[in-house]
């Protein structure tokens, strides 16, 4: 549902911000209420924070406080490369999904229904459907293990010419032979005494030459 006289364009916000508050926890900690159950939100892709915002001002209006716990975004850090330097943003992997902890009920389900931007709940037809513990841990957990190796947000293509700059090679200058998305790796060819020789090495440790 959107507000009257609101476009999108005017206010999308980029999906890919700093994340001040951290949406994923260390553990999945118990519910406060033992009748919280967690849910899937429908929303407008890149909207997810404004959704979030607008539940917690709509949940207080209405006095539903004791109803919802926990409302979260499940990002993962992605490391950019902006004129040269290296930037940690949190990326939301799940475009318009918002996780939300609440003991559900008709009341609470139009409030939510009728948020800007909500186009819905996880599930068939007005029967939304909770997640299981396993299920938002593995959605929640993902976000965790992101963290302790950021992915490198940078395309490169076979043939570029790249410099390494760090490790042993470092200021070696090659061609890009083979990309691993996967491991965030790419086979660079350097000539080593005469000779063209394959180089392995991490996406965050080259620098693509500019003319």
């Amino acid at each position: 549902m959107r507000e009257k006289g609101t476009t999108m364009a005017a206010e999308e916000q980029n999906p890919e911000e700093q994340n001040p508050q951290g949406e994923s926890p260390e553990q999945l900690a118990p519910p406060v209420n033992e009748n919280f159950k967690w849910y899937i939100i429908h929303a407008y892709s890149g909207f997810e924070r404004k959704v979030r915002e607008s539940l917690e001002s709509r949940i207080t209006a209405f006095g539903l406080q004791n109803r919802i716990g926990r409302i979260m975004i499940p990002t993962e850090p992605v490391t950019e490369l902006r004129n040269g330097k290296k930037y940690t943003i949190d990326r939301v992997f799940l475009p318009g999904y918002v996780l939300v902890e609440m003991e559900l009920d008709n009341d609470l389900w139009h409030v939510i229904k009728n948020t800007p931007r909500v186009t819905g709940f996880l599930g068939t037809g007005d029967n939304p459907v909770a997640l299981s513990e396993q299920e938002v841990s593995s959605i929640l957990f993902r976000s965790d293990a992101a963290k302790d190796k950021p992915s490198m947000k940078v395309k490169f293509e076979k043939g570029e010419q790249v410099r390494i700059n760090e490790g042993p090679f470092a200021n070696f200058t090659g061609a890009v032979d083979d990309i691993n998305e996967d491991k965030q790796t790419l086979k660079v060819m350097v000539s080593i005494f005469g000779r063209s020789t394959p180089v392995e090495i991490e996406f965050s440790k080259v620098d693509k030459v500019t003319e």
